[in-house]
């Protein structure tokens, strides 16, 4: 019998962990040395915190923007979702069956948001069902459309290239590179391109662009809109959802309602309800049984009712006049984004780890992030900033973080 000659396979094309480990693993060793990483937290009020360490801190790397994880509405809406349903949940692929509170739940969120509206279990567990159906064609008239990443897109998406490229050709386009975008438009029939709304590491999609492409070429847009959901727009619409005057088949919305909109689980944003019904098909890890529970649901609906009240609106107001403050007294790349997220630089991952680890232990827990999060040399502090953090409480925050960083930098250069 001749031997069979299975076709080479090319590794690394997408991703390469022996690599990232090889590169990063020495920092997270370091972050979990200085007190800055495998943190367990008790909640003593909002927004503060005390670890197994017993240090008390305040949070400056949430993305409760809003402040909803602890508003008292949304704990009794989980509560009361409990007590009506006598369960968290029925063990079933929500196709088959599912809870009735889950269908007036995804009901509310499209009215909410004026579209068609499926829940998941997470953002992510969205994004890795639906990229490789968007991949085969079936949501672009049978024809796999060319995958475009964004450099700077999220992890959630990113890992899903090699899933894509079983389906069609992945290219990964140069941040917010409407030119690179266009050329690909032009070579080929269909091209999906994969972003965030808002990314984690601060910055938004150009959307004036991309809506451009979008009418001359039929650019498909997938854009994950998780933290700018809740955060900005009338009604918590997000950056996203206000820009598309009608959701149609060339356009899917991903977001986090575990982020400003202060519940759990994810959500995806359709043209219609044959795509929920695709999606719920054949989306996989979007679709199995671990469905959102009854606290989530019930959580979520009482963040609704938030959404259109004047309390909301006051809360993303109080947001902005926070990030302005913020803005005034620290200069970042990100001044005057309307996005909570900015980054104070420190270019080596060492001195990252050392000024949060000292903020920490001065009361105020930060991100440390460096490669693969950010890329080499360009490691930096990220800080989040919330509606219900007092001017106060901001001013001497900044009043630390220069005066450390002054020191170490001083340090680097000694």
């Amino acid at each position: 019998m001749s031997p069979v000659n299975l076709p080479l396979h090319t590794p690394n094309l997408y991703s390469n962990f022996r690599k990232i480990i090889a590169l990063a693993d020495y920092d997270w060793d370091i972050a979990e040395q200085g007190k800055v990483a495998g943190l367990n937290v008790e909640v003593k009020s909002p927004n503060h915190l005390l670890d197994q360490y017993g240090r008390e801190f305040h949070h400056f790397c949430t993305t409760s923007y809003l402040g909803l994880d602890h508003h008292p509405a949304l704990l009794e809406g989980a509560i009361a979702a409990l007590r009506e349903t006598g369960s968290l949940r029925v063990a079933n692929s929500k196709n088959r069956c599912k809870l009735a509170i889950l269908e007036q739940y995804e009901n509310e969120l499209s009215q909410l948001f004026d579209t068609v509206c499926l829940s998941t279990l997470s953002c992510s567990a969205a994004s890795a069902g639906i990229l490789p159906l968007l991949a085969s064609g079936i949501f672009t008239e049978g024809q796999p459309p060319v995958m475009v990443f964004d450099r700077h897109a999220h992890y959630s998406m990113n890992h899903l290239k090699a899933a894509c490229a079983d389906e069609t050709r992945v290219v990964t386009a140069p941040h917010n590179d409407m030119d690179f975008l266009e050329r690909a438009c032009q070579q080929h029939g269909r091209v999906a391109y994969v972003a965030d709304g808002a990314y984690s590491m601060g910055g938004v999609a150009n959307m004036e662009g991309l809506l451009y492409l979008k009418d001359r070429y039929g650019l498909f847009l997938y854009l994950d809109d998780s933290h700018a959901l809740s955060a900005v727009g009338q009604h918590g619409a997000g950056l996203v959802r206000p820009r598309v005057a009608a959701l149609e088949e060339d356009c899917l919305i991903v977001a986090s309602l575990a982020k400003s909109f202060g519940a759990s689980g994810g959500l995806v944003m359709l043209g219609n309800e044959r795509q929920k019904t695709l999606i719920q098909r054949y989306g996989g890890p979007s679709n199995w049984s671990q469905s959102l529970n009854c606290a989530a649901i019930g959580a979520g609906r009482a963040s609704i009712r938030l959404h259109r009240s004047a309390e909301f609106a006051a809360l993303q107001s109080n947001l902005q006049a926070n990030i302005r403050l913020f803005d005034s007294l620290i200069s970042t790349d990100q001044c005057h984004s309307n996005m909570a997220i900015r980054l104070i630089k420190c270019g080596q991952a060492a001195v990252a780890n050392r000024v949060a680890s000292e903020l920490a232990e001065q009361g105020y827990f930060t991100s440390a992030v460096f490669f693969p999060v950010v890329a080499q040399g360009k490691a930096a502090i990220r800080i989040t900033l919330r509606a219900d953090m007092p001017p106060a409480l901001i001013r001497r925050f900044c009043e630390l973080i220069t005066e450390l960083l002054r020191t170490h930098r001083c340090d680097l250069d000694d």
